[in-house]
């Protein structure tokens, strides 16, 4: 979203990120592409510093929104975190740039595959960080237990300690943080993910969208999000094998890639129910978003979800939600009334959630009422641009008083 406010008096934010649109490989993308938009629609100049995606341009402006894509780390790496180590020398040749025509007053990263860029600006420069954690290392691995994973686990931890305040997602992250860096509770701000509820009042031909990806008869299980196990999706095949000898005209449309999905068409041949899944791969926005509009339900079975924000989209689309208890999907979906929960990684709970929606009208529309009211007060993104503003302007404040010396000199 572009504007044409006057940047002059406006304060400068550098976000750091190693995903941004079109380059979208998880949640973290969508997010961050959201927020710049709005955040630049309030008095920011937000300059948007990321990894080269292939067919993008080097340098975009939208009104207050610069973007800014690596061009030159083009070494080969071994390894992803040999990867990501070339990165953030790229982040810091752009960002060191952009700060020397005309410094930056704040840096915004997200997640710890920007930490060392970050940190070296804040210890260098005396520029203060606000981090967005998405998810942790812990989490999505349900534990450390290998040398990458203690080295990631680190380099969050120190991304935490050197932040000014830290932004989470969810009450779940917030105490996850604090159990496994024993960051301070009064250091974390929680503000919710969001969603844009216009963005789906959207008009196609919905009879053509399912003639094309379903039969006629067909109730449509709508799952959305990467193919790896912590999203939960084999609990999802196995819940399938239970529900379609119940209801034999069900479909499984599944949205996404990953390392996991192979196996995945695996087990639904082993399931036997080959036949009412459809793998869809990638999906482009414009398309997910009729996808959303025909589903009788989204599930979202996941055993590890910082936030989960394809149940807002979901909520959003006025489809009713089935997800799993855990995480950030219980600050907003509230069992019978915004959404149905199940028990994480239970394919009998799962199951009969999912049949509670399909055969309950009465239940589905009261769902669909109670969450898409919720969405519209609490989850856009230009309530939590303001949320997210608020914190900047306090560390801003802060960090004034203390002085930029003091703040390049604590490493």
């Amino acid at each position: 979203m572009s504007n044409s406010k006057n940047t002059s008096n406006s304060k400068r934010l550098l976000m750091l990120c190693w995903e941004y649109p079109p380059r979208i490989i998880g949640g973290l993308a969508r997010v961050v592409g959201a927020l710049a938009s709005e955040l630049a629609n309030l008095n920011f100049e937000v300059h948007v510093v990321t990894a080269d995606h292939p067919g993008t341009k080097e340098n975009e402006n939208h009104g207050n929104l610069f973007i800014h894509r690596v061009k030159t780390q083009t070494d080969t790496t071994p390894d992803f975190v040999s990867w990501v180590n070339r990165l953030n020398f790229g982040l810091l040749q752009y960002a060191l740039a952009i700060h020397r025509h005309k410094p930056f007053d704040l840096i915004h990263a997200h997640d710890w595959m920007v930490a060392d860029s970050a940190w070296v600006l804040k210890s260098g420069l005396g520029i203060p960080i606000v981090t967005t954690i998405h998810a942790t290392e812990s989490g999505r691995m349900h534990g450390i237990h290998n040398d990458l994973q203690r080295y990631i686990h680190q380099v969050e931890w120190r991304l935490t300690y050197e932040s000014w305040r830290i932004i989470v997602n969810s009450q779940a992250m917030k105490q996850e943080l604090n159990g496994l860096f024993s960051t301070p509770l009064d250091k974390i701000d929680v503000i919710p993910n969001g969603t844009y509820p216009k963005a789906f009042a959207i008009n196609f031909d919905k009879n053509e969208m399912r003639n094309k990806l379903a039969r006629p008869h067909e109730k449509i299980v709508l799952y959305v999000g990467r193919m790896v196990r912590e999203k939960g999706a084999h609990v999802l095949l196995e819940a399938a094998s239970k529900i379609i000898p119940q209801l034999p005209g069900t479909r499984l449309l599944m949205v996404g890639t990953g390392y996991y999905l192979d196996e995945l068409k695996s087990m639904a041949y082993h399931y036997g129910i080959s036949d009412n899944v459809s793998f869809l791969g990638y999906v482009d926005d414009d398309e997910l978003k009729k996808i959303y509009k025909i589903a009788d339900t989204v599930v979202i079975p996941s055993l590890y979800e910082p936030f989960g924000i394809v149940a807002l989209e979901g909520m959003a689309a006025n489809v009713p939600v089935v997800c799993s208890d855990v995480g950030g999907l219980l600050d907003f979906v509230e069992h019978r009334q915004t959404g149905i929960t199940t028990y994480a990684g239970d394919a009998n709970s799962l199951a009969w959630g999912i049949l509670q929606v399909l055969r309950d009208a009465d239940l589905r529309n009261y769902i669909v009422k109670t969450a898409n009211l919720k969405v519209n007060k609490i989850y856009n993104w230009e309530v939590i641009a303001k949320q997210t503003a608020n914190v900047y302007n306090q560390v801003l404040s802060e960090s004034k008083k203390m002085g930029v010396d003091k703040i390049a000199l604590e490493i």
